[in-house]
């Protein structure tokens, strides 16, 4: 039986480890206690005595091939980019909502709508922790729920501790608290990594999966690590200075929007040196396993592309519409959807190939990933 100690040279030595913190997850919600994150976000052993080598760890990774059959048929995945119901294009009907939100705030439309209308007692997301920096959080509240929104990456100098983990949207290691509090009905927040190795904890039928009511994944090109040495570079190329940054967005370019209003858009090519190794290996541009998925790629700005990929998913998006979120008028582009869907598969295509050409460079791939 596959192990932890087998993660660690399968996927953790290559580069491939998305430090998407199923395998700790698992392990502290069934109280083993032998994992733990690291101050940078990486598993290691906390406390190898306590390990029982059950090697559920290893089936959660997203990176493993053990379970991925099973996986995608629990959510009715199908080539190229999984299972498509509806693409929409939608805001926020609330203004609010829609200024402090990335894009339209749609997905902060939608987990306000559904906790006050008690379909859910909390979410897993991510909020502030500093001067552009976020951390992993269980937002309970609305007003929690609120403070979450938007998109922004550590522009602070003096925080080595929070390190790189806290540029992601969300982390499933917010489960253990969410099992602690015992709530039963939790929306998760989170990149395509993360959504997946939710997934492979449903499909095992293991704690904390069956807290899990909903899956909202975001268009992801990769997790980027904004450390002083790569802020500086970035700066001193595009001419702005990180005092002036109001805040960042990524929709087919990284968007840098400054105080006084002008928006710098920086090619994401160019930002290949500052991009988490493992993203480089990584297929999913479109949350591929969630229930509904979010970019801001194919729309205009201040707008969301909405992806419904399961009838619940619909369902959400059904309920909320003309009360939470408002839709794109057709009449002012007919082909506004199509024409989303087609820039979201563009860009999705892009990754897959970069991803498959990655790999290739690996050498001998110590795990088959498809897609």
């Amino acid at each position: 039986m596959e192990t932890f100690f087998d993660l660690v040279q399968q996927v953790q030595k290559p580069g491939l480890c998305h430090r998407c913190g199923g395998c700790v997850t698992f392990c502290t919600a069934v109280n083993f206690g032998a994992l733990e994150l690291d101050q940078d976000g990486k598993p290691r052993y906390g406390d190898m005595e306590k390990c029982i080598e059950c090697g559920l760890c290893y089936c959660i990774c997203p990176e493993i091939e053990e379970f991925e059959e099973e996986t995608r048929r629990k959510v009715a995945w199908s080539a190229p980019n999984g299972r498509i119901i509806e693409t929409s294009v939608v805001r926020s009907a609330d203004t609010a909502v829609r200024e402090r939100g990335t894009d339209g705030g749609v997905v902060t439309a939608l987990l306000l709508h559904l906790f006050d209308n008690g379909r859910i007692d909390g979410a897993i997301v991510t909020k502030p922790a500093g001067p552009f920096m976020r951390r992993p959080s269980l937002a309970v509240t609305r007003e929690e729920i609120e403070d979450a929104a938007g998109f922004y990456f550590d522009t602070s100098h003096g925080m080595k501790h929070l390190s790189d983990r806290y540029v992601t949207y969300s982390s499933i290691e917010e489960f253990a608290p969410m099992m602690k509090k015992g709530l039963r009905r939790v929306a998760l927040v989170g990149t395509p990594c993360q959504i997946k190795a939710y997934r492979r904890m449903e499909v095992l039928g293991i704690v904390p999966s069956d807290s899990i009511q909903y899956c909202l994944g975001l268009f992801c090109s990769g997790n980027f690590t904004f450390d002083p040495e790569s802020r500086k570079k970035l700066a001193d190329t595009h001419g702005f200075a990180w005092d002036n940054v109001k805040k960042i967005n990524i929709k087919d370019s990284l968007l840098i929007h400054l105080d006084n209003g002008e928006i710098r858009s920086i090619a994401l090519e160019d930002l290949e040196f500052m991009k988490r190794v493992a993203c480089r290996y990584c297929p999913d541009y479109s949350a591929e396993f969630a229930d509904i998925s979010f970019g801001g790629i194919g729309a205009p700005e201040g707008w969301t592309t909405v992806i419904t990929r399961t009838p619940l998913g619909r369902a959400v998006l059904a309920d909320a519409r003309g009360n939470a979120v408002e839709e794109l008028d057709q009449r002012q582009n007919p082909g506004y959807a199509s024409g989303a869907l087609a820039e979201m598969r563009e860009a999705a295509d892009k990754k897959k190939k970069a991803a498959r050409d990655n790999r290739k460079e690996l050498g001998k791939k110590p795990v088959n990933i498809k897609g």
